[in-house]
C-alpha cells in the first residue's frame, strides 16, 4: 500500500474519524498518527456504547473499531452502526488477523480491518482508501479468515444468486478466490474497466457494499471452498 502521509498536514483535512478502542494508549497513538496527517480525529470511544453515541453525534467518515470491547464489543457496535444508516465506513482493530469476530464483522458490512501494529503509513492511507468507499482488503489474509469461519447456506445459495449472468458469477468466484481486478482482467481476457463494471453490477445485485462482503458471500454460499483459493503467498 503506498504512503499516505508523503503530502503532510492537510493533506486529507476533509476525512473525519471517531477511535474505539478500551486502551487509552492505543486510541492516543491513533490520534497523534491521524492528526499528523491532517485527518480530524472527530471523537474517541473506550467502549462499544460510548462508538455508538460518538458516531451519531460526530458523523464521522470512518470508524476505527476495536472488537473486543468492554460493555458493547465492536462487533455489536457495528452492526448499530451500520443498522442506522449513517453511511459510516468501519474498520476494524484486532490484535491477530485470523480472529472469527473479524469475520462476523466483515459479514455485517465493515470494510476491512487493520492490526493493531500497523505502521503509521499505512493507517493513514487506510483511512483515506475506506473513505474513498473502497475496502480495505488485504486478499491471502481475508481469504484465510473467511474460509476458516464461513459456514455454505445452500438457500442463500438459490436465492442470492440467481439475479447473476454467467459472466457476473464467474467474476464472483474470482473475487472470492482473492484476485485483484488486474488479475481478474487478465484472467477473464477482458479490461480492468470493464472488470470494475461486472463488479459494480453484482455488488449493486446482492446488496453488498463492497469487495470484501463479495469474498464473504462467495463463501458462505459455497460459491468458493477453502482450499480453492490461490496459494498465499
Amino acid at each position: 500500500m503506498p504512503s499516505a502521509v508523503a503530502g503532510g498536514p492537510g493533506q486529507f483535512s476533509t476525512v473525519r474519524v471517531v477511535i474505539a478502542d478500551d486502551q487509552a494508549l492505543v486510541r492516543s497513538g491513533f490520534r497523534l498518527i491521524l492528526e499528523t496527517a491532517g485527518i480530524d480525529v472527530a471523537g474517541e470511544a473506550a467502549d462499544g456504547r460510548e462508538a455508538v453515541a460518538a458516531v451519531l453525534e460526530h458523523r464521522p467518515d470512518v470508524v476505527l473499531m476495536d472488537i473486543r470491547m468492554p460493555v458493547m464489543d465492536g462487533l455489536e457496535a457495528t452492526r448499530q452502526i451500520l443498522g442506522a444508516g449513517t453511511g459510516v465506513r468501519v474498520v476494524m482493530l484486532t490484535t491477530f488477523d485470523l480472529d472469527q469476530y473479524v469475520y462476523q464483522a466483515l459479514a455485517a458490512g465493515a470494510s476491512g480491518f487493520l492490526l493493531k501494529s500497523v505502521s503509521p503509513e499505512h493507517l493513514v492511507a487506510a483511512v483515506q482508501l475506506v473513505r474513498s468507499g473502497d475496502a480495505l482488503l488485504a486478499p491471502s489474509i481475508t481469504r484465510r479468515l473467511v474460509s476458516r469461519f464461513a459456514a455454505p447456506d445452500a438457500t442463500r445459495h438459490r436465492v442470492d444468486l440467481s439475479a447473476l449472468t454467467p459472466r457476473e458469477l464467474e467474476v464472483l468466484t474470482l473475487v472470492g478466490r482473492g484476485l485483484s481486478n488486474a488479475e481478474l482482467a487478465s484472467a477473464l481476457t477482458l479490461s480492468e474497466a470493464t472488470v470494475k463494471t461486472h463488479l459494480a453490477r453484482i455488488l449493486t445485485k446482492l446488496g453488498l457494499r463492497d469487495r470484501v462482503q463479495a469474498v464473504v458471500l462467495a463463501y458462505e454460499t459455497g460459491l468458493v471452498k477453502p482450499g480453492l483459493a490461490p496459494d498465499d503467498p
